[in-house]
């Protein structure tokens, strides 16, 4: 029960439709590692042309950031900060 409370789904109305993303610092994650393989795809890909060698480099580089990012946000899925109501007792 409170998993759900933590996780709930998040709603975004895009006009007359609803998208509902469930789950979503695992959503956010894959979306991560989407970019790190657009990243590192056009990097190998720009290192095939001499002329575009420092961009392939650069497009390594933010995918390795990338990488950072992807425990980052495992942590952060596992660690929530809920503020406790203040009680009687504390008065």
């Amino acid at each position: 029960m409170v998993e759900d409370r933590i996780d709930s789904p998040l709603t975004l109305k895009l006009g007359r439709e609803e998208l509902f993303v469930r789950r979503r610092y695992e959503t956010i994650s894959i979306i991560n590692d989407f970019f790190i393989a657009i990243w590192f795809l056009s990097g190998s890909i720009l290192f095939l042309y001499p002329e575009d060698e420092k961009t392939a480099i650069w497009m390594f580089i933010i995918g390795s950031f990338q990488f950072l990012v992807r425990p980052t946000i495992r942590l952060i899925s596992h660690i929530h900060v809920k503020r406790i109501a203040t009680s009687n007792w504390e008065n």
